[in-house]
């Protein structure tokens, strides 16, 4: 990207304008308290793409704007959502996620002299009744604060990601991701990204191999169960770790299928 004026596009006092920028469907059972935790914010934005539920009414009725958008994929998504703000620095967030007093007051701070154009944040992740702090599931590092003229989201359809030149600062306190969703439904989610991963490389003409297939989960439960020490999250954190353990196997077996298959990718 080029170089673009350090100047924030509106100041709120003494502080940088934020867009709260959020994509939404059917999140009735969560959006409430990730709302509630933005009101500091000089703008919430919310996308829907096409609730059935009180999503959209839950939302204006705390003061945000609604607009709607056919669903494009998550990384498009959020980047129509990002360029919809009124304000250049935007600050994403999933309505299964707070943003905790100690995070709040980070960004504040930050915000007062931007020291730089993009900013990361500890995820703590709450898995069948608990928050994760140790293995893989903290500190899961997140850009999600950064000035929409020098960085974007990816076009990702899964595991998206903010791309940018810029060097990203972190904060301090945790964005609070508390998924009301069932182990069932959980299961079901991954089973999704897993064939949307192995669609992705198959695309990218990537050959699986049975090195990757039997070894990505062994020397994935040795990292983050062993050494980064997910035994000390308890049973939620054993089967946090192994699921994502499995999940690497899937994605690996689902691209052999593919090739077994020899259709070309994308049909």
């Amino acid at each position: 990207m080029g170089q673009v004026s350090a100047a924030p596009s509106s100041v709120t006092g003494q502080r940088t304008a934020i867009s709260a920028v959020l994509i939404v469907k059917n999140e009735e059972a969560a959006i409430g308290p990730c709302l509630d935790a933005l009101k500091w914010c000089d703008e919430v934005l919310v996308i829907d793409s096409g609730s059935a539920d009180r999503t959209v009414e839950m939302a204006r009725a705390r003061g945000a704007r609604v607009m709607s958008h056919e669903w494009a994929g998550y990384g498009k998504q959020k980047d129509f959502a990002v360029k919809q703000a009124s304000n250049d620095w935007v600050l994403c967030i999933d309505a299964d996620e707070i943003v905790s007093a100690e995070l709040r007051a980070s960004i504040k701070a930050a915000m007062q002299q931007p020291a730089h154009r993009a900013y990361e944040m500890p995820r703590c992740n709450r898995f069948l009744g608990r928050y994760l702090r140790h293995g893989e599931g903290y500190p899961d590092w997140n850009l999600r604060l950064f000035d929409r003229r020098v960085a974007r989201w990816s076009e990702d359809a899964v595991h998206e990601n903010v791309i940018t030149r810029e060097k990203a600062g972190r904060l301090e306190g945790d964005l609070l991701h508390d998924s009301a969703e069932s182990l069932h439904a959980y299961l079901d989610k991954q089973n999704r990204y897993t064939s949307l991963q192995a669609e992705a490389l198959y695309r990218l003409r990537v050959r699986p191999s049975i090195g990757k297939l039997l070894l990505s989960p062994m020397v994935r439960f040795l990292k983050f169960y062993v050494l980064r020490l997910g035994f000390l999250d308890g049973v939620p954190g054993l089967v946090h770790i192994v699921i994502g353990c499995f999940n690497t196997f899937a994605k690996n077996a689902k691209l052999f299928g593919l090739w077994a298959g020899k259709r070309e990718p994308g049909r």
